[in-house]
């Protein structure tokens, strides 16, 4: 439990070593803003002391923290978009809005910006969701909220409509 996962993807005549997070772990956010992140957490991120990590805002009511490596790779694809569409512009601005860098100290904190954390209603009791290449912050009621709410019992049929035309191993697509 909490070893990293590996995985090659193979594309064009390129091959890319990728690392895949996995845990949820709550947490508690100290009155200046900082965090411990869990043992389990930092032995999954090997160069987090020496390469730091990146926090931005996510999509919903929370935040989101990529590694350095990862937020290379998402702003290199963000840099390929035509800048003299409204639409990329306003994108590149959203998504990067508030992106900081982070890193460990002594003690093994890191300080999660008054504005993000202002964003996302964060306080106290916080939980970290591993979400494959990249680590969800949600206040602990938001993320419990978030995760009871309308998926509920549709779950399989996201599933089925997500992951259902996937060939896994040689099953059949749905």
């Amino acid at each position: 439990m909490g070893e990293s996962v590996y995985f090659y993807i193979e594309f064009e005549t390129n091959v890319y070593k990728m690392s895949f997070l996995i845990g949820e772990y709550e947490c508690k956010l100290d009155t200046k803003g900082r965090m411990v992140l869990p043992a389990a957490l930092k032995r999954q991120l090997p160069d987090v002391e020496r390469e730091g990590l990146v926090i931005n805002r996510g999509f919903e009511k929370h935040l989101v923290i990529y590694t350095r490596e990862e937020w290379n790779a998402i702003t290199a694809r963000l840099a390929q978009l035509n800048q003299y569409v409204e639409k990329n512009r306003m994108f590149i601005r959203s998504f990067t809005r508030g992106a900081t860098e982070l890193s460990l100290d002594a003690a093994g904190r890191v300080l999660l910006p008054k504005g993000l954390l202002d964003y996302s209603g964060i306080t106290g009791e916080v939980v970290l969701a591993c979400q494959v290449n990249k680590i969800e912050v949600w206040s602990k009621d938001g993320y419990d909220d978030f995760m009871n709410g309308d998926l509920g019992e549709d779950f399989s049929a996201l599933a089925e409509q997500v992951m259902g035309g996937f060939d896994l191993g040689g099953l059949a697509n749905g």
